[in-house]
């Protein structure tokens, strides 16, 4: 047997009215959506009829009138007094486009401020009719009285709710959602619409539309773009402006952006309407197919919002195009102030891998310049993966003839292995340790043999930090020391600190990955280094293990390597050991 369901009509609606928008201001919004559908409902009907929409209040009370198609007496039982039933519907059940609601549960948004609702109304050729809603869930029909086609709704604020009213709040929040509507709105004796989008086609010269539209952007969002760039996707009905941001925009953020529906405003702070990489941009737009949320306060994520997203994409991948062509200059201030924004595109996107490669300047080893100056001048591209390892091998690298790329920035290592894409005969190579180890010239053996001893000496001390010593000679000679470390050494070490700082389950786990160590992390004594000499010839051991343990802290510092607890205290020990053999003892008295 088959049953129905009982619903809870004072339940329900508290359900929609209270839960559903998240702040009360948003019933100025849906009676004003509900007067502006009537509206364009009467003027598809009718050769220039009147189309006006005035607000008004008298102390708590709020009053909407509207011009337009009216309700008879049967469509008020069929339509205000069910609850997802909108007159907006065809006999399919979906939505015609002309129109802003869709869902039949607009007008309840009034029982956030109001106890209850007084709606009277009259179509063509009827009688008018005023209708009583309740917060209840029930209400009343009875003969109404108004002469002209139209509606008027009418709230009075329940206690608490009054500020809502005020004229000055009334007043902004029909301007807020109204400024861009085709026809007048007025509130409180005030016109807040009537002139359209600020973007629109019109006799207006060029340089006056785009001094409006930076107009526009530093009254209503409160900066002055970098630049302007007109959008439209004709599928979405969408017509608007993206402004480019003039200050550096944090990529983890959403960027909100406004958006108007059919010319009324749908949300100040919609996001993914543009790809995650256009953080540097805002975007205003107006949207006639889009589809919003059952609150109106967002943008359903369809299939029809993933194509127009992909379409704004491209249009600001065009005008980063057109702006390398014809102005160089102003695209190279624009990468110095959004270029992580062009880089993220760049690891997706071969067009603008190009215009990375060709426009944003990189650091290197030998200089400040671009990817594509870097492959003209030395070919071979050479990078470090992060910045700690282009602080400690640059120099080196350098004085041996070695140019290198500082690829630590945020996806700069990414984009420099997508080089080849540009031209397949590039060689592109992650920089290595054993690659600057192999340009580090040999001592004479003969130097090597005599220095023995102290090479032994200085071993000793490095055999409980892991660590094996090497003498070589190299340029710069102001650099003493140098510590290599590769990347299995690196990730071996990492693996062992963090297995003594656990517990004893977990430190079984991570010694399953622990392998035996192959390549030792090296220090380097540079023998061309005067330092390095005065040491190698010091004879006592002793003295000798506290100067190399010094240098090793040194090379940590330099190369920017994590210090662990061991290191530190080998720190503390050379540093207090050297320390008490530079102050003479105190002579007993």
């Amino acid at each position: 047997m088959n049953h129905t369901f009982q619903v809870d009509l004072r339940g329900v609606v508290d359900l929609l009215s209270h839960h559903l928008y998240s702040s009360p201001r948003v019933y100025l919004r849906e009676l004003l959506q509900n007067a502006v559908d009537a509206v364009t409902a009467r003027r598809a009907a009718e050769t220039d009829p009147p189309a006006r929409i005035e607000i008004t209040v008298d102390g708590t009370t709020l009053t909407v009138t509207d011009t337009g198609v009216g309700l008879t007496e049967a469509q008020v039982h069929e339509l205000l007094a069910t609850i997802g039933r909108s007159s907006k519907r065809d006999d399919l059940g979906f939505a015609r486009h002309e129109f802003l609601g869709q869902f039949g549960i607009g007008l309840l948004s009034a029982f956030l401020v109001a106890d209850e609702v007084v709606v009277v109304t009259r179509a063509s050729g009827a009688e008018a009719v005023e209708w009583r809603g309740r917060a209840d869930g029930t209400y009343r029909i009875a003969p109404g009285s108004r002469d002209e086609v139209g509606t008027t709704v009418t709230l009075t604020a329940r206690p608490g709710s009054e500020q809502w009213f005020a004229e000055p709040t009334v007043v902004e929040l029909a301007r807020l959602y109204g400024s861009m509507l085709p026809f007048g709105v007025v509130a409180c004796g005030q016109p807040v619409a009537g002139e359209g989008t600020p973007w629109r086609r019109d006799d207006r010269p060029a340089g006056t539309r785009k001094a409006d539209l930076v107009g526009y952007a530093q009254d209503v969002l409160g900066f002055t773009p970098f630049d302007v760039i007109d959008l439209a996707v004709p599928e979405a009905g969408l017509t608007g402006v993206a402004y480019v941001l003039p200050v550096p925009a944090n990529p983890a953020e959403r960027a909100g952006h406004r958006v108007y529906l059919k010319q009324m405003l749908l949300t100040e702070s919609a996001t993914g309407l543009l790809p995650g990489w256009a953080f540097f941009a805002r975007c205003v737009v107006d949207a006639a197919e889009l589809r919003p949320t059952a609150s109106r306060e967002a943008l359903y994520d369809d299939g029809l919002l993933e194509s127009t997203r992909e379409a704004l994409g491209a249009q600001l991948r065009g005008w980063l195009v057109g702006l390398a062509r014809t102005d160089p200059a102003r695209l190279a201030r624009f990468l110095d102030v959004h270029h992580l924004g062009v880089k993220a595109l760049a690891l997706h996107d071969d067009e603008m891998l190009g215009l990375v490669d060709q426009w944003l300047p990189m650091e290197t080893n030998v200089g400040r310049m671009t990817l594509a100056d870097f492959r003209a001048r030395h070919g071979e591209v050479r990078f470090t993966a992060t910045t700690d390892d282009f602080r400690q091998l640059a120099a080196v690298a350098g004085a041996q003839g070695m140019a290198v790329v500082n690829g630590g920035y945020t996806y700069d290592s990414e984009i420099i292995s997508r080089l080849p894409v540009l031209d397949q005969d590039l060689v592109v190579s992650r920089l290595e340790p054993s690659d600057v180890m192999t340009r580090l010239a040999p001592v004479n053996p003969g130097t090597e043999l005599a220095l023995r001893p102290f090479l032994t000496a200085a071993q000793r001390a490095m055999d409980r930090m892991g660590c094996e010593v090497v003498l070589r000679a190299f340029e710069p000679a102001t650099l003493p020391v140098l510590y290599l470390l590769d990347r299995a050494a690196a990730f071996q070490a990492e693996l062992r600190s963090t297995r003594d700082s656990v517990d004893d389950l977990w430190a079984g786990v991570l010694g399953a990955f622990e392998k035996p160590e192959q390549n030792r992390p090296q220090l380097v004594l540079n023998h061309n280094s005067a330092l390095v000499r005065r040491v190698a010839a010091l004879g006592e051991p002793d003295l000798v293990a506290l100067a190399v343990e010094a240098l090793y802290g040194q090379a940590l510092l330099l190369g920017y390597h994590p210090i662990r607890p061991a290191d530190a205290a080998l720190l503390n020990r050379s540093f207090l050991g050297l320390l008490d053999q530079a102050v003479p003892a105190e002579e007993a008295p």
